[in-house]
């Protein structure tokens, strides 16, 4: 369990800063990870599929209402899809929280465990200070 969230520490202070124009791109690799049709994410957002195709291919750029809809139905950061979108600049590198989001290997649930575990030490952490 330490081999991992040490990886994902050094993962995520060797982590590159988004490309800007990726955000399409991202969602669709998020969305296919989640096993997730187009239309199913379009009903779940409340966003139109050509809407969200337009996006994923780059044509259109969403706002950051529709980016944070996304978000709640892929199970992502709205803070990482606004990061790769441009609309939120990042100061520091990123740290696990973000390592884990980014890493699309993950499926959503991996990712959900692997945060409840990081979670986990953080507290236990706290609490024997």
């Amino acid at each position: 369990m330490l081999a991992i969230v040490s990886t994902l520490l050094y993962t995520a202070n060797n982590m590159k800063a988004p490309q800007l124009d990726d955000v399409g791109s991202f969602i669709r690799e998020q969305r296919e990870r989640s096993a997730i049709s187009i239309r199913r994410l379009a009903q779940l957002t409340g966003v139109s599929n050509p809407y969200l195709s337009q996006i994923e291919r780059g044509i259109r750029t969403p706002s950051a209402e529709i980016l944070r809809s996304i978000a709640g139905a892929l199970s992502i950061r709205t803070e990482t899809l606004y990061e790769r979108a441009g609309l939120l600049d990042r100061d520091e590198p990123p740290g696990v929280s973000e390592a884990i989001d980014a890493d699309d290997r993950l499926s959503a649930h991996q990712k959900q465990a692997l945060m409840e575990i990081y979670r986990s030490f953080i507290t236990s952490d706290q609490e024997g200070r």
